[in-house]
């Protein structure tokens, strides 16, 4: 009889030739140089923005507001001219300051999101990944730019078929687009961070609601800061939506602006709100 195969040598645990186990054991380091964080902001905001993608009823429906407003509110008031602006037609001067609103309501109640998704269990599976807090805020913050920009060029569609005479140039465009998304970044944070202290949907849209208005007529939007009273102009100095409808009223309409300082508060006002919204959403995943 011959002799019965020798079964096949098993390679040892602890030897060189199996498979490296030790990815199971300790996750890889994660990637480190400058273009990290950037890279891990763009995917946060294609995330969010895809969720557009598979409905843009919200389009649609936030589009009825800013028409109303410049159809009812802007031409009844260019008739009665009973607000000073430097001699444009109302609906002109009223037009940026309705790109600004439309942005800011967008924008103010995006914190809403973040409670659904700390509600859905999605939070906690963001922040357990190497991605830092600072990089899902922004992500977010600029996803609800790019959302409020979309708002806009629909109002900039609607002001322009109403007669409105708005600048075409490219450059001046871009920074529209520019200011829009720096705007919005802020309010989103803001919405965000009050979301990390008041942990409720509900009480959000308490928040919202009792600061939207204020914020809308505290600022230049509807009316020069001069025709304002002394409280009012107060408020409006530290409203930083003053300061996107300056800038886009510049932009827009080529009126005295301040570009350099409105550019300077919002950047500035973006990078705090993203500063604290980071800093209350361990609070919030609790």
């Amino acid at each position: 009889m011959s002799e019965a195969p020798a079964a096949p040598r098993t390679a040892s645990a602890d030897g060189g030739t199996g498979p490296d186990l030790s990815l199971l054991l300790t996750p890889p380091r994660p990637r480190a140089g400058w273009r990290l964080l950037p890279a891990r902001v763009v995917a946060m905001c294609a995330v969010e923005l895809q969720k557009l993608s598979h409905d843009r009823t919200e389009l649609y429906t936030r589009a009825v507001q800013p028409a109303l407003w410049l159809l009812i509110f802007g031409q009844t008031f260019t008739r009665i001219k009973a607000i000073p602006t430097g001699g444009i037609p109302y609906i002109d001067y009223l037009a940026p300051g309705i790109i600004a609103q439309s942005a800011m309501f967008i924008a103010i109640f995006y914190g809403i999101q973040i409670i659904w998704e700390r509600d859905a269990g999605i939070l906690n599976k963001l922040l357990v990944t190497p991605t830092p807090r600072s990089a899902l805020i922004t992500g977010k913050a600029f996803a609800a730019g790019v959302k409020s920009l979309i708002q806009a060029v629909v109002v900039i569609v609607i002001a322009a078929i109403l007669g409105v005479a708005l600048t075409w140039n490219p450059l001046k465009l871009l920074g529209v687009a520019a200011i829009v998304i720096l705007g919005s970044a802020f309010f989103s944070c803001l919405s965000m961070t009050i979301a990390g202290i008041v942990l409720s949907r509900d009480r959000l849209m308490g928040f919202g609601q009792a600061i939207t208005m204020p914020l809308f007529f505290g600022s230049n939007a509807l009316y020069p800061v001069a025709v304002m009273p002394g409280w009012l102009q107060a408020v409006s100095k530290v409203n930083p939506l003053s300061y996107e409808v300056d800038a886009l009223r510049g932009l827009l309409l080529g009126t005295p602006a301040h570009l350099g300082a409105d550019f300077a508060v919002l950047v500035v006002a973006a990078v705090l709100g993203v500063a604290a919204a980071s800093s209350l959403l361990g609070r919030l995943a609790r």
